[in-house]
């Protein structure tokens, strides 16, 4: 029987790199990555949360600072910086 577990993401090439995420329930952040694991749980720095579609969203943005998002409420992931 095949095993499920599979081969882990490997996000080394953006670590320390901004990255903008979109998480179930309408969620939006930033910030520069700095750790995950093999369930892409992973740790953001300087991460805000942005609220999307309102005027004014950039006052409407809120400073969240060091974070830890749990991989399975990821649903899209950008790269904000150029990779090396």
């Amino acid at each position: 029987m095949a095993s499920k577990q599979g081969y882990g993401a490997d996000l080394r090439k953006f670590m320390d790199l901004r990255v903008d995420l979109r998480l179930n329930a309408g969620r939006h952040v930033a910030g520069v990555l700095k750790g995950y694991d093999q369930f892409l749980n992973i740790v953001l720095d300087n991460a805000i949360e942005i609220k999307d579609g309102k005027e004014g969203a950039a006052q409407n943005n809120r400073e969240l600072g060091t974070i830890v998002i749990r991989g399975n409420s990821i649903v899209m992931w950008e790269n904000l910086d150029k990779v090396q």
